[in-house]
């Protein structure tokens, strides 16, 4: 009885031990295709417009309308784009690295408009992306977060970069411009600029809950051609960026009403309006 009892217990051991070998290999040896010289290269171009035109920034000139009819140029737009993944018709998901997937697309650097990523051979049919910096990477320390996440590379400070300091957290989108509806008083611009400002920010809170303005941007790349990605070219997914989407979006809303949102409870319905921004033209294989 003794001697059945050892043989069951080193059986048991023997599985348990198999069991973390197996672990420890899928851990250590990772499949071949997310190896690093088994990636291929693909860019993801924003191409800013509004409404049917080219954004122009302070276009004084030929200022834009709303659906409102309100005139309007726009001085600086900025927003991050975060957490791209791309899937296959199969369904097959790839995650791009994280510490590879952080871009800040700026209005006045055409430079920046592309998101440059590597990831499988293969036929993508889909595209997702983050507008905005998730909370798992806005909470890590300050060394976690480099380049354009480097609180003060971005200029560390509200009227210049794409940090609050004060409130630890990126701005995700931000839209600066003018406008003659603009009040010259407290509910508007108090300088007599004409100045609107939209900072939209916060990720649902660290310590606290707060409004959580990520959003998720699924774009079905089937409709203008899918990425045909290959290690011996690159592949690149043109989308067009509507910023007049902000005022004529699902939550359509008058400048003059509301020309500074930046840390208010509407700043949640600007933040929808985002999903609409984005739309794919075609795909350049």
């Amino acid at each position: 009885m003794m001697r059945k009892t050892i043989n069951i217990l080193q059986a048991t051991l023997l599985f348990g031990l198999m069991l973390m070998s197996i672990a420890c290999s899928k851990e250590d040896s990772p499949t071949p295709e997310f190896e690093e010289e088994n990636l291929a290269h693909l860019s993801v171009e924003f191409d800013n417009i509004v409404g049917e035109r080219t954004l122009v920034l302070n276009n004084t000139a030929s200022p834009y309308r709303n659906a409102a009819e309100e005139p309007f140029t726009i001085s600086m737009l900025q927003y991050f784009i975060s957490n791209i993944k791309v899937t296959t018709a199969q369904g097959n998901v790839y995650t791009v690295n994280q510490d590879s997937s952080y871009f800040l697309i700026k209005g006045n650097d055409k430079a920046t408009r592309f998101a440059k990523v590597r990831v499988p051979e293969g036929d993508y049919t889909n595209l997702s992306f983050i507008v905005g910096v998730d909370s798992l990477r806005s909470t890590m320390p300050v060394d976690k977060r480099t380049g354009v996440l480097d609180p003060a590379a971005g200029g560390g400070m509200e009227d210049a970069g794409m940090y609050w300091g004060w409130n630890s957290g990126y701005i995700f989108f931000k839209m600066e411009g003018k406008s003659d509806v603009v009040s010259n008083d407290a509910n508007g611009d108090p300088t007599g600029n004409k100045q609107f400002k939209y900072h939209i920010g916060f990720f649902g809170g660290y310590s606290a809950p707060t409004i959580n303005n990520i959003k998720v941007i699924n774009v079905d790349l089937r409709t203008g051609g899918i990425a045909k990605v290959r290690k011996d070219r690159q592949s690149n997914i043109h989308l067009f960026v509507d910023v007049m989407k902000v005022f004529n979006g699902k939550n359509s809303f008058k400048i003059q009403e509301n020309p500074n949102v930046m840390f208010s409870d509407f700043s949640s319905k600007i933040a929808a309006n985002l999903l609409d921004l984005f739309r794919h033209d075609h795909t350049e294989n």
